[in-house]
């Protein structure tokens, strides 16, 4: 399998930009860690404080899978820090071209 890469974005609750801010930066650090991790970074839009945009480089999609289903902190957050989110629009999966 080729590489795999992620852009999730997801909106915060009025309100609630600071406490999902800071679930989601506790995200990074443990999921650089995941096996078949390349690349794995959070960013807040500049005109958006609502908006976070992760970007996420896999070595293969299974990898990328098993982070998003298994991964403990992932699931911690799924069990708490979720309720802070207003909508996603998640797993952009995208080819390299150049």
């Amino acid at each position: 399998m080729s590489d795999f890469y992620v852009l999730a974005v997801l909106y915060a609750k009025p309100g609630r930009e600071d406490e999902l801010r800071e679930n989601l930066a506790a995200l990074v650090e443990p999921s650089r860690k995941d096996e078949g991790n390349l690349r794995y970074e959070l960013f807040v839009q500049q005109d958006d404080l609502r908006r976070f945009v992760f970007v996420e480089h896999w070595a293969s999609p299974e990898a990328q899978h098993k982070h998003h289903t298994q991964g403990e902190h992932i699931l911690h957050f799924h069990a708490g820090g979720i309720d802070a989110v207003e909508k996603a629009e998640l797993f952009y999966k995208l080819d390299l071209i150049a």
